[in-house]
């Protein structure tokens, strides 16, 4: 994550963290979810600007996570 991305949502999304501990693509999740892999990749970049609650829902579901797992205030 850039300083520059810090700034604009001060969001960060461990998406790549949580993918690697499940040993699971980005393919493979936005398969699971109904998700295009352009839209995860957004997320995971840190690139989004918003996301909808089915669609978090969905995510964490596929990860077996919570929210705050997921998103975390970047420091």
């Amino acid at each position: 994550m850039t300083p520059r991305d810090a700034e604009l949502t001060g969001i960060h999304c461990r998406l790549d963290e949580l993918l690697a501990e499940r040993d699971m693509t980005l393919t493979a999740l936005a398969e699971q979810v109904g998700v295009s892999i352009v839209n995860l990749s957004v997320l995971k970049n840190d690139r989004a600007k918003a996301i909808r609650f089915s669609t978090l829902v969905a995510i964490c579901d596929a990860l077996e996570c919570e929210v705050g797992d997921l998103l975390v205030r970047a420091r």
